[in-house]
């Protein structure tokens, strides 16, 4: 299911929802008529992810960076019973973030 979440919701919303994740992946792509398609990062370990309303910034954590949002204008989720499956964030400048999470493949020990 997707929703709209409203801009009160946001700050509350990424604080739950960063306590919850568990282990997770994320690819975040970023995607505009002036810049085409990117990929940003492609499944690399979630640590979490934050709205800070005072420099309204949406900031997605990861082991290697963190991907910063300024002035997000519209955030859109995916959400089942298993948690928070992708979003959808429109910034000031009318890129489209798509962020896209998956659980994190245990791999079996070495040997």
């Amino acid at each position: 299911m997707t929703e709209k979440l409203d801009s009160a919701q946001w700050q509350a919303f990424f604080d739950r929802v960063s306590k919850e994740l568990g282990a997770k992946q994320v690819e975040i792509e970023v995607a505009g008529l002036d810049l085409g398609d990117e990929i940003e990062a492609e499944w690399i370990p979630l640590s979490g992810i934050s709205y800070d309303p005072k420099d309204d910034v949406l900031t997605i954590i990861t082991d290697r960076l963190d991907h910063m949002i300024r002035h997000p204008r519209e955030i859109y989720v995916e959400r089942s019973v298993d948690g928070l499956h992708s979003m959808e964030v429109v910034d000031a400048d009318g890129h489209k973030q798509i962020v896209v999470l998956r659980p994190d493949l245990a791999l079996p020990p070495p040997a």
